[in-house]
């Protein structure tokens, strides 16, 4: 007789078992404990747990101000207090050839309830969505869940993670939906030029599919090219910008994201995308209220000196893991990265003794040395590694002398 609770539970539930945080888990559980040293956590993007990393005392203030003067108490509209996403427009708006106002914006649970919300929103019967390779698998779990086929555009390494407009021309047809657009570039800390946003937005107008452009590490730029966003494109293909304040400020645990229209030209007026994202948004669980009640002073009083100050720390720590990685004979890291808290570094796995892959490396390296990396075949890249630089510098160092170590300890010419 069968088991009536076996029948309980969704197989769709398991599809994204394989996502960062449950690999990183995984490994933090095959520490090796009889080691004294400390672990080295170099494989999920949370700066906020180290001091050089604090966020702003004005957005801490504003925290405060907001709970303590009980005004934000409340429920929230499902959009986002009007307050809340008026300073979000006004905030966005700097960088932009043309002003948004508060009906262009949507705030969100962070940027993964946005991901998950735009996902949702784009999965008509039949439809396909082209995602970056490498990228961010948030996308692939939200796609599975909602029946909407992935396909997979190219990043070229050896053009600092370019977008292949190529690969996007060939994979599109009538039911592509839209083209992600990760920048700066999560793996891989590309930060993309002017000149190549108007490209990837010219190839989007030509094919006619929608730009989704995820800008969570919007502005964390350390590089040749300063950030551009891709809404400044918005009067040549309609754009829908994702973003949130856990990245810039280091506070990925206070939840505040936003969707937000870059269409100055009304392109998608006839579309019904604006009301699918408001009848979706019913369904979210809004940020809390008081979180919005802080926004605007968050966004209007932070100083650049608090920002440029990341940035330096930032820069800094990628340059010295950019210069150790390649010191190293079986890693090498093919561009430098510019931006964001992240380098993709390519294993070569015919240079060590019994490595069976990226996961493998991983694996015995958090066993034998303490040190977490991502393997890269969770980003969509077998035999590469996704290596985290937003940590203390001397934990950086360490954990990259542990790396070299190991390295050098399973190396075929050792």
């Amino acid at each position: 007789m069968e088991n009536r609770w076996s029948r309980l539970g969704s197989a769709k539930s398991t599809e994204s078992h394989n996502n960062i945080k449950n690999v990183c888990a995984m490994l933090k559980r095959n520490l090796n404990t009889a080691d004294p040293r400390p672990p080295i956590l170099l494989g999920h993007g949370d700066p906020s747990a180290f001091p050089c990393f604090r966020t702003t005392p004005v957005a801490e203030e504003a925290i405060v101000d907001a709970l303590k003067s009980a005004k934000f108490n409340s429920y929230a509209p499902s959009l986002g207090l009007l307050q809340a996403r008026r300073s979000i427009a006004e905030y966005l708006s700097r960088d932009l050839p043309y002003k948004l106002t508060p009906d262009d914006v949507f705030v969100t649970s962070g940027c993964k309830d946005a991901i998950h919300v735009m996902i949702t929103v784009l999965a008509r019967a039949g439809s396909n969505v082209l995602l970056p390779r490498p990228g961010f698998p948030r996308y692939e779990a939200c796609a599975a869940f909602s029946q909407l086929e992935v396909r997979h555009y190219e990043l070229l390494p050896e053009k600092g993670w370019e977008v292949c407009l190529d690969s996007i021309e060939s994979l599109t047809d009538d039911k592509t939906a839209a083209v992600v657009v990760i920048n700066p570039g999560n793996p891989c800390g590309n930060v993309y030029s002017h000149q190549h946003l108007r490209e990837i937005a010219e190839t989007a107008k030509k094919l006619g599919i929608l730009v989704i452009a995820d800008e969570v590490y919007g502005h964390l730029s350390f590089g040749d090219d300063p950030f551009v966003p891709m809404g400044s494109f918005g009067s040549v293909v309609p754009v829908i910008t994702l973003g949130s304040i856990s990245k810039r400020w280091a506070v990925p645990g206070w939840r505040l994201g936003w969707i937000v229209m870059n269409d100055p030209l009304k392109m998608l007026q006839e579309s019904a995308i604006v009301e699918c994202i408001k009848s979706r948004l019913d369904f979210s669980s809004e940020p809390v209220t008081f979180i919005q009640g802080a926004i605007p002073k968050i966004l209007q009083d932070t100083t650049e000196q608090f920002f440029s100050s990341i940035n330096s720390i930032l820069k800094e720590a990628a340059e010295k893991c950019f210069s150790k990685v390649n010191e190293i004979p079986c890693i090498a890291c093919p561009h430098k990265p510019q931006g964001s808290m992240f380098v993709m570094v390519k294993l070569e796995v015919s240079l060590l003794e019994d490595i069976k892959d990226d996961m493998d490396f991983c694996l015995k390296l958090a066993k034998e040395e303490s040190v977490v990396v991502l393997p890269g075949a969770v980003v969509g890249m077998k035999n590469w590694l996704r290596v985290t630089f937003a940590v203390e510098p001397l934990c950086l160092e360490d954990g990259l002398e542990r790396i070299k170590a190991f390295c050098h300890r399973h190396s075929v010419m050792r």
